[in-house]
Order: structure tokens, then sequence, then C-alpha cells
């Protein structure tokens, strides 16, 4: 993944996969063109679902804590 993804919130990934998806359903474009704006799709939707999975997992951290906040960075191998 590209170093612009990498850094992408989850707010930006999600605004760019639903304008993929807004071409995609016009079926307007050529069949090259749609495939990889699918691709790009799929590279977006991993992120995403990365970055909730990694949310997911310091919720689960916090809530074994007691509901106390800690600093501890949690990475996802994947």
């Amino acid at each position: 993944m590209s170093a612009d993804k990498k850094d992408m919130s989850f707010e930006d990934g999600m605004k760019n996969l639903e304008g993929i998806l807004q071409k995609l359903e016009t079926g307007d474009m050529p069949l090259e063109d749609a495939m990889k704006s699918f691709e790009e799709g799929m590279k977006l939707h991993g992120h995403c679902k990365k970055l909730l999975d990694e949310a997911e997992l310091k919720i689960e951290k916090i809530v074994e804590k007691g509901g106390v906040l800690t600093t501890e960075k949690t990475e996802l191998n994947g």
C-alpha cells in the first residue's frame, strides 16, 4: 500500500471508497478503467477494515483494564 493510504484516516478512506462506488455504479467507464477503480476500491476497503480492527482491539484492551485508558499502542499484522 502506498504511503498516502497508510496515513489516510478512516473517514477519508470511506469518502474515497464511496466516490469509487458511485463511479462504478454508473457503468459509464471502459472495462479497463472499471477494473482499476475496483482494485483501488479493494485496497481502500482493506485499509479501512484494518483501521476498524485496530480500533476494536484498542477498545477491548481498555475494557479489559477496567475502563482505564492507557497510551499502549497496538498494531495488527495483516
